[in-house]
């Protein structure tokens, strides 16, 4: 079985990480970071240099990758990563559909009331949209 799961720095994408090596010990998992150039680093939404931008998440996505070794090697399973860059939601499909993933394991940030309304949730875009089943890790 092929599984994907979408990394970032929330307890709840470490959930979802745990969730898919403990619940599907055999699956090939591929961590995916995606960057989304249109937002940055702290929440403004500014992009000031955007090659800086790219590098500096680039550097990011290797530290969260790190972690998702040290948690894949202590349940022995096998594991790659992948960097996107886009909206997060639709490169997360994107992928799933490109490369014969079987399931999406998410976690999900647990927003509610008019930030859910207005901006959805990128876990919530994921199921809506993908080929495939999605679990959502809170």
């Amino acid at each position: 079985m092929e599984l994907l799961v979408p990394i970032d720095d929330s307890d709840t994408a470490r959930a979802a990480l745990e969730h898919a090596v403990r619940e599907h010990p055999d699956a090939s998992i591929t961590a995916i970071h995606a960057i989304d150039p249109s937002v940055s680093k702290y929440g403004d939404g500014g992009i000031y240099a955007y090659e800086s931008v790219l590098e500096s998440r680039q550097e990011d996505a290797a530290d969260l990758f790190e972690d998702v070794a040290e948690l894949v090697a202590d349940h022995d399973g096998t594991y790659t990563t992948e960097t996107v860059v886009g909206d997060p939601a639709r490169e997360i499909v994107a992928y799933a559909d490109d490369h014969d993933i079987d399931h999406i394991v998410i976690g999900s940030r647990g927003r509610s009331g008019a930030k859910r309304v207005l901006l959805g949730s990128v876990a919530e875009r994921v199921v809506r949209r993908a080929p495939v089943p999605v679990t959502i890790v809170r």
